[in-house]
C-alpha cells in the first residue's frame, strides 16, 4: 500500500518510512499512524514547519474513546519520527519516554537501607527445622543473593550446584529470560557467606543438584515459586514493611532495590544491562528511569534518546 504525504514533515516521514523497510520491516502499521499524523498537522498546526513540543504533546492527548494501546502505538511511531528527524541535523522535540509505557505496570517497592535490615534480621531468626533441615540456611543466602546480584527469583531457584563457583565467585545464569546467559560475580562478603552455606549443606545433601535444595520430592529437588513467594511475604509482614499506599513490596522489588542503588552509586546503563541481563539497553533504561530521582531520571531519559 502506498502512503501519500503533503504536510511540512512529508520528507522527514518518507525518509523515516524508507529506513524502516530498508532494515526489513513492514512498516505499513506505523505508516498509517504517519499519514493521520501528517494530517493532523496540515488540519491543527498548518503553519508550522518544526516538531514542536506544543504539535507533540497535542498528538500525544488520549481522545475518549481512544483504547490506551492505540495511543501507545501513535507516541511511539511519533516518538520514532522525532528521533530520525534529530539524527539528519533536524531539530524535533522527542516525546519523554513514560508516555510510551503501557499503564498497570507494577511500581516497584525500593527498600530502604533500614527495610532491608529489618527483613533480613527476621530471615536469619528461622529456627532449623526437621522435616526441611536446610530451610534455615537457605532462606538466609537465597534472597541476599537475590538483592546483592540483582538476580530474578527463579534464577536463584534454578541455580544448580555447578554454577556456583564457590573458588572465584562466579555465578553463570543459564537460559534464562529470552534465553540468554550471562555470569554475575559474587561480592566479598556473599562469596564468604555463600562458602559458609554451602559447607553446611553439604553435610545433609552431599549429592544435591541444586545450590538451594529442597526436600520436597516435586520440581526435582528444586523449590518452588508456590514457596518461595509466600515464605518471603511471611518475613515482610514480621519486619513490618507494608508498603505505602498502593505500591506493595515484592520479592522481585529486591531485583529493582539493586539496579536502582546501582544506578545511583554511579554504574553505567551498559554494565547494568549485563549485570540484569536484559535483551537490550533501552529496557534497561525504560525500566529503572522513572524510580529514580528526577535529575537522574531525566540524565538516563537523554540517554535513553540516543538508542
Amino acid at each position: 500500500m502506498r502512503y501519500t504525504f503533503t504536510g511540512a514533515f512529508a520528507p522527514h516521514i518518507c525518509g523515516l518510512i524508507e529506513k524502516k523497510q530498508a532494515l526489513g520491516y513492514d512498516y505499513h502499521g506505523s505508516a498509517c499512524i504517519l499519514q493521520t499524523f501528517d494530517k493532523f498537522c496540515r488540519e491543527q498546526f498548518p503553519n508550522e514547519t518544526c516538531l514542536t513540543a506544543e504539535l507533540a504533546m497535542k498528538w500525544a492527548e488520549k481522545s475518549k474513546t481512544e483504547q490506551n494501546l492505540s495511543r501507545l502505538n501513535r507516541v511511539s511511531v511519533i516518538r520514532e519520527l522525532a528521533k530520525h528527524m534529530n539524527s539528519v541535523g533536524e531539530q524535533a522535540y522527542l516525546l519523554p519516554l513514560q508516555l510510551t509505557k503501557k499503564t498497570g505496570r507494577h511500581i516497584p517497592y525500593i527498600y530502604s537501607k533500614e527495610d532491608l535490615s529489618k527483613l533480613f534480621k527476621e530471615i536469619d531468626s528461622l529456627q532449623p527445622s526437621l522435616r526441611a533441615p536446610t530451610k534455615h540456611l537457605v532462606v538466609s543466602v537465597i534472597f541476599r543473593m537475590i538483592y546483592c546480584c540483582g538476580l530474578r527469583p527463579i534464577e536463584a531457584r534454578r541455580l544448580r550446584r555447578k554454577d556456583v563457583n564457590l573458588f572465584n565467585g562466579t555465578v553463570n545464569i543459564l537460559e534464562s529470560k529470552g534465553h540468554k546467559d550471562r555470569i554475575v560475580v559474587l561480592s566479598e562478603d556473599m562469596l564468604e557467606l555463600c562458602r559458609n552455606y554451602g559447607q553446611c549443606v553439604e553435610t545433609i545433601y552431599p549429592d544435591r543438584k541444586y545450590f538451594f535444595p529442597s526436600p520436597s520430592v516435586r520440581g526435582d529437588g528444586m523449590y518452588s515459586m508456590e514457596w518461595i513467594i509466600p515464605t518471603f511475604r511471611r518475613f515482610l509482614q514480621a519486619a513490618g514493611i507494608s508498603g505505602y499506599g498502593e505500591i506493595q513490596p515484592r520479592l522481585y522489588d529486591l531485583r529493582h532495590t539493586f539496579a536502582t542503588r546501582g544506578f545511583e552509586k554511579g554504574i553505567p546503563p551498559r554494565v547494568m544491562q549485563e549485570i540484569l541481563g536484559h535483551k537490550s539497553i533501552t529496557m534497561t533504561l525504560d525500566i529503572y528511569s522513572y524510580v529514580l530521582p528526577d535529575k537522574k531520571a531525566e540524565e538516563i531519559n537523554k540517554m535513553a534518546a540516543m538508542f
